[in-house]
C-alpha cells in the first residue's frame, strides 16, 4: 500500500466517522406530518433561518462529510 492510499484510507475513515456523527446528532423531522396539514414553520423565524440554528448546521456538515466520503471512496476505486 502506497503513502497516498494510506492517507486516503485514512481520510475516508475519519469522514465516515464524522458523517456518522452528524447523522445521529440530528433531530428526526417529527413534524413532517404537520407540515401535510397546514402546520409549516416555514414562515416562522427559525424558518427562516434554519441555516443559523444547530440544525441547520448539522445538516451542512452531513452534506459535506457525505461529499468528502463520495469523492474519496471514487478516488480509492481508481487507485486500486
Amino acid at each position: 500500500m502506497s503513502t497516498v492510499q494510506l492517507v486516503i484510507n485514512i481520510l475516508l475513515v475519519v469522514a465516515a466517522l464524522v458523517l456518522i456523527v452528524s447523522v445521529l446528532l440530528q433531530k428526526g423531522e417529527g413534524d413532517a406530518m404537520g407540515a401535510i396539514m397546514g402546520g409549516s414553520g416555514a414562515d416562522s423565524f427559525l424558518g427562516r433561518n434554519k441555516a443559523k440554528t444547530m440544525q441547520g448546521k448539522l445538516a451542512n456538515v452531513t452534506k459535506i462529510a457525505a461529499g468528502v466520503f463520495v469523492s474519496l471512496a471514487l478516488v480509492m476505486i481508481f487507485l486500486i
